[in-house]
């Protein structure tokens, strides 16, 4: 659960974040003019875990300018971090201004860290952002969530807010390097959901009860066919294969 303890307190945002929220995102709004509805069911303050759909590779721009003045953090890959020469720099220093944090992509032991860290931010009373299906979705549809963000919530008790992304894969659909500045992007922000009535995190069926009701309210606010199915993408080889055909719960 949380502690109200000085050491749990977050921590103050970097330069760069600072930057992106002053510059960055107001430039982001004139140009694309997003809807945003529900914000008033943002918290001003305390541990808050954002979830959303996933269609576009903008998603994780568009929910911290969204949330402004609120500070968001997510996951991304520690390959933008450590690039070479200017533009490894230019790109650590865009990731972190969209607060941006950087993990090792991939199962077992980097999926347990990617989950302790977004549990350490957590704790210190910041917000967090994920996308439960896990990656982008490539024909529009709603995929099953993994319960990664079960665990989290149960774990630290913080509400999950639902969130429905539309538009954003028409501004940068999957495989486009440059975004189209003549579509409008739709934020939708639904009421903070207490998961803990579901039961304890260490509990498989816990997990599962509560990342279905997650899910249920990102359907109700995005609109999306359901595709009753995970979002995996094509095996590589005989033991990927045998892995995705094995039932198991997916993190």
């Amino acid at each position: 659960m949380m502690s109200d303890s000085p050491a749990q307190r977050p921590v103050s945002p970097s330069w760069a974040y600072t930057f992106g929220r002053i510059i960055l995102a107001p430039l982001a709004r004139a140009l694309y003019r997003p809807r945003v509805e529900g914000k008033e069911n943002i918290p001003k303050h305390g541990a808050v875990i954002f979830a959303s759909n996933h269609l576009s590779v903008i998603d994780s721009f568009a929910i911290p300018i969204a949330a402004a003045p609120r500070a968001v953090n997510f996951l991304a890959k520690s390959e933008y971090f450590d690039g070479p020469g200017f533009s490894g720099w230019l790109s650590k220093q865009v990731f972190t201004a969209i607060g941006a944090v950087p993990v090792r992509r991939g199962a077992g032991q980097a999926a347990i860290d990617a989950l302790d860290r977004q549990r350490e931010i957590l704790e210190s009373g910041g917000a967090v952002a994920l996308h439960p299906e896990g990656t982008r979705s490539r024909d529009g549809r709603l995929y099953k969530g993994r319960t990664g963000i079960a665990y989290l919530a149960l774990e630290t008790g913080a509400p999950v807010i639902p969130i429905g992304l539309i538009g954003t894969d028409r501004v940068m659909p999957v495989g486009k390097r440059m975004p189209s500045f003549r579509e409008r992007v739709v934020v939708k922000f639904g009421e903070p959901l207490d998961l803990s009535h579901h039961g304890p995190a260490k509990s498989g069926r816990a997990r599962r009860l509560a990342t279905d009701e997650v899910m249920s309210a990102i359907h109700a606010l995005s609109g999306q066919e359901l595709a009753n199915a995970y979002n995996e993408p094509p095996a590589q080889g005989a033991v990927e294969k045998i892995k995705q055909a094995l039932p198991h719960e997916r993190r």
